[in-house]
């Protein structure tokens, strides 16, 4: 049998749209899946721990691991840095482990020009509508940021076009199921594994006729 890496699932969407929910929900119940851990310049808040909430740097240390190509992504959001770290990611592909990426659409389209083979999956809202009513029931934002979100997902949603597969947010558990279906499909297409699958059975065919004679 040959060996699969790991996939890398780069989710995306507008704000409110649940998508970080759907991600922890498959991650909680898959233990061969691995939720990306991110690194940044902000300060740790009440709860968070090193290494499983983010990898916390300081501006120099960030400003290095750029220089060095460490990500695979990264920008400066309300002047802190975010970023994604390519060996914590490629190590756990490497193993064989699937790992799933929450991310804005311009880290999305940062990591398509450097990897990819990364699978990527646009949540959407069953209505701008019900996408509103969320926003506006997390009781988060003043009224002014409510706006601003709920102004730019459909701005946001025009980007559909650059990814892969594209689900509903209804349920979440449905909308979990509907994304492991699609690492099913994505881990059986042939594109990603036809030199392996075809050395593997040259190998075996030159034994058989070895057996034969």
């Amino acid at each position: 049998m040959i060996n699969k890496k790991g996939l890398l699932l780069v989710v995306s969407g507008p704000s409110g749209t649940g998508k970080g929910t759907i991600c922890k929900d498959i991650v909680s119940k898959h233990e061969d899946i691995n939720l990306s851990i991110s690194a940044t310049t902000r300060k740790p808040r009440v709860g968070e721990v090193e290494g499983k909430s983010y990898f916390f740097k300081t501006k120099e240390e960030f400003e290095a691991m750029v220089d060095r190509g460490e990500f695979l992504e990264y920008a400066m959001i309300y002047d802190n840095y975010y970023g994604t770290p390519k060996k914590a990611i490629f190590d756990e592909l490497d193993m064989g482990r699937d790992v799933i990426l929450e991310i804005e659409m311009q880290g999305a389209m940062q990591i398509k020009e450097v990897y990819p083979q990364a699978v990527f999956i646009f949540v959407l809202p069953p209505s701008l509508q019900e996408l509103r009513n969320r926003i506006v029931g997390r009781g988060t934002e003043t009224d002014e940021q409510i706006e601003k979100r709920f102004n730019s997902a459909y701005d946001e949603i025009k980007l559909l076009g650059d990814y892969d597969y594209f689900i509903f947010n209804n349920i979440v558990e449905k909308s979990s199921e509907e994304i492991l279906n699609i690492l099913e499909v994505e881990k059986n297409k042939v594109k990603r594994y036809k030199k392996d699958i075809l050395d593997m059975f040259e190998k075996e065919i030159k034994n058989v006729k070895t057996i034969i004679k």
